[in-house]
Formats: C-alpha cells, structure tokens, sequence
C-alpha cells in the first residue's frame, strides 16, 4: 500500500482518482481548505502559502489537481486572477512544501492543460512544441513553472497537460450532454476546430501511469490519439445519443454571450500524446464514440 496525497480531491478528475486509487487499497490523504474533519485530510492554505506538511510526512506521491474551472464563470478581470492565482499559488505552495520536506516524496504530479499551447489550427502539436499566445497559455506557463522548487529538490515532477475530458459529471463535456439529449446540440462556430478530448476513464488511468513510470517527467499530453474537430465531435454526440444535431452556434452569438471565452471554445488545439503513447500506455476509450459511450 502506497501513501498518496491529493489537493482538488473533490473535482472531477481529483475524485475520480481518489476512487480509484482506493479501491486499489491506496492511503489518500486529501488536501482541504478547512479545518480537517476526517483523519485522512491535510489542512492547506495555497492564498496564503500554508500547508501542514505533517500531514505529506510518508507520502511515496503528492498530486495536485486544485483549480478555479475555466468554464465556470464569464471571465472577468477578477475570475481571470482567480483562475490564474487558484492554479499558480497552490503549486507553488506544494511544490516549496515538498522540497523542504526531510523526506520528500518520490513524484509530483501536478495539472496542466493542452491550453498551454493556444490555438493551433489543423497542426497536430506534442509536447515539443512551444507555448502559445493569450490568457490561458500564460496561465499554464506560469503553473507548470511553479513546480520548479520540487524540480529542483530532486523530486521527479510530471505535468500532466489534459484535454477536454468526456464525463457527464463535470467539466465542459458535461453542459453538452443536456443540450444533446433534448435535440438542441449543434456545431460551435464553423465546427473545423480541433478538441483534444480524452475519456475520464482513461484520464485516471493515464494519471496512475504517470505516477507509476519513473522514466516520465515534465510535460505529458493527456488526450487521446485522435483529436476530432467540433463539427466531428457534434456528430458523434448525435449519433450516439441518438438525437438530431441541427442548431449551430455562429461565432459572433458565441463571443457575445462567452465574452473572451469564446475564444477558446473556438480556438483550436489538435494536441496529440506522443510521449504517453511512446511510454507503454493503452487506451481503453482512444475512440470519440466509444469515449461518448463511456461517459
């Protein structure tokens, strides 16, 4: 049994492994912002830089996921900080925490996204591949760049950049399953921009491979092997859930009602996992039908 610790354990994604990673009879200590209620939760403070690393003391791997949701809101001036400071200050905050500790642990894992590289058009991009311009490259280059104090301690540190993950529980996926269901789905703009996207399933899989193959560090793009355009996905959206996809959303009502977000749902990021693939790792969902069947 191996002690794991997980901040933005009450997430999509950060649930989902802590399921997983239990039922596998791992030790998960989850990361609150609250005073602890429960023995296997670590108070931290990541605004104020605070952590109880008594709480990490033992821990083989420490995985962070925390981070305001990029879909969540309009994107004010005030929710851009949140989702920058939100990402930024608490891997900082671990990342100093684990380096100071007398016995760090073996791996951080911390988030990341396919935001990193912009909008890219129809070239496929891998982790070679440069940062991009606008908002949430900036951001991601920041984030990922925090984890330099645990780099530096020697602690093998992963950036595990996702894309769009597929799950009617959470994330952007989830809005489109309502709109689908009831008839109303329909391509975003001219539907040509790619979707990184990547089955939960296969996200958590993918996560537990990255903690487990000590060759891996650094970037590590976790999306499926084929990204498929809007206009595919909203085709494959109605075909499997057996519903007409008949009502596109032009550009411009996009940019009206998302403001600066809509941006990124037109952008597109056609990211591919070159370095997940070369390492051994098997989709169990690499299909966009069968990543829509799972979820």
């Amino acid at each position: 049994m191996t002690r794991i610790a997980v901040a933005g354990a009450s997430g999509l994604i950060g649930s989902a492994l802590v399921r997983s990673l239990t039922t596998d009879g791992h030790e998960v200590r989850r990361l609150v912002r609250r005073a602890p209620r429960a023995a296997d939760e670590v108070r931290w403070d990541p605004r104020k830089g605070e952590v109880d690393t008594g709480g990490l003391a033992g821990c083989e791997a420490v995985v962070n996921l925390a981070g305001a949701g990029v879909g969540d809101h309009r994107w004010t001036d005030a929710y851009k900080r949140e989702i920058r400071d939100s990402r930024v200050l608490g891997t900082t905050t671990l990342a100093e925490a684990l380096a100071g500790l007398p016995t760090p642990p073996r791996v951080f894992l911390n988030g990341s996204a396919v935001g990193y590289y912009g909008s890219t058009g129809s070239r496929p991009v891998d982790e070679s591949a440069p940062a991009g311009e606008g908002f949430l490259p900036s951001v991601c280059v920041e984030w990922e760049a925090a984890t330099a104090p645990a780099h530096q301690a020697g602690i093998r540190t992963v950036l595990a950049r996702t894309g769009l993950v597929v799950s009617r529980a959470g994330g952007a996926w989830a809005k489109l399953f309502p709109l689908f269901k009831v008839g109303l789905g329909g391509r975003l703009g001219d539907g040509r921009q790619y979707w990184a996207y990547i089955a939960l399933h296969d996200q958590v899989a993918a996560l537990r491979h990255l903690l487990d193959t000590e060759e891996l560090s650094g970037p590590v793009n976790l999306t499926a092997p084929h990204p498929a355009t809007n206009r595919e996905v909203t085709a494959a959206m109605g075909r499997v859930l057996r519903r007409p996809a008949l009502f596109p959303a032009p550009a411009g009502a996009l940019r009206l009602v998302l403001g600066e977000m809509a941006g990124d749902v037109l952008g597109s990021t056609r990211a591919v996992p070159t370095r997940l693939l070369e390492s051994g790792f098997e989709f169990a969902f690499p299909d966009l039908d069968q990543a829509i069947r799972a979820a």
